[in-house]
């Protein structure tokens, strides 16, 4: 029961930093990349419905949640000009191949294949934002990701059964929304600039 709780409350933490974005890309302060966002609404559910042909119990609650609310960001992304984020090769390739290994789930339909190449089509997903939050931090939010790698850490560190249908995806999960409040939060691609224009200055 307790572990059940812990999970639901991930997701809850998870949904108030989601419609805390969702307001912000309504006022146009927050410009998702909607190519991330768009596969993020899709390789959750993918991981989702492999979790539950393996019968992962409440742990896949969590993975389902993680496609449900991108779609809503998603959704709000296209009520408000001001947040509109410019689409790149970058991100297109990303998109493409993130499309490919959702493709490969289906050929494979394997439980473990299927969350293997659905973690990686969620990966390839992420890359755009990942890149936006390094070089443009100022277009992002830092603490809903929080929010959303603690989600991620609830349910991973309420894993009883150590088997990688069960961890795989939160484990993921977690390291990637982290890795984006990181960057956001600290800005560290401000500050890798800056010290690259400094070196530069002192040669």
């Amino acid at each position: 029961m307790l572990i059940q709780t812990l999970i639901l409350s991930g997701i809850v933490l998870n949904s108030f930093g989601s419609i805390a974005y969702i307001v912000e890309v309504i006022k146009g302060r927050v410009k998702p990349n909607k190519v991330t966002f768009f596969l993020w609404s899709i390789a959750p559910f993918v991981a989702f419905f492999a979790q539950k042909s393996q019968e992962v119990g409440i742990q896949s609650l969590m993975t389902l949640s993680v496609g449900v609310f991108p779609l809503m960001i998603l959704i709000s992304s296209f009520l408000n000009k001001n947040a509109y984020w410019k689409i790149l090769p970058f991100d297109l390739i990303c998109g493409l191949l993130s499309l490919v290994g959702l493709a490969l789930w289906y050929v494979t339909k394997i439980g473990n294949i299927a969350i293997i190449f659905s973690i990686l089509a969620d990966l390839l997903a992420a890359l755009p934002t990942i890149r936006k939050s390094f070089y443009f931090p100022e277009t992002e939010i830092g603490w809903p990701w929080f929010l959303s790698a603690l989600s991620g850490f609830i349910t991973f560190a309420t894993t009883q059964i150590w088997k990688f249908e069960y961890y795989g995806f939160s484990l993921y999960y977690f390291l990637a929304m982290f890795v984006i409040f990181v960057l956001v939060q600290f800005k560290i691609g401000e500050k890798f600039k800056s010290n690259k224009s400094k070196e530069f200055i002192e040669k």
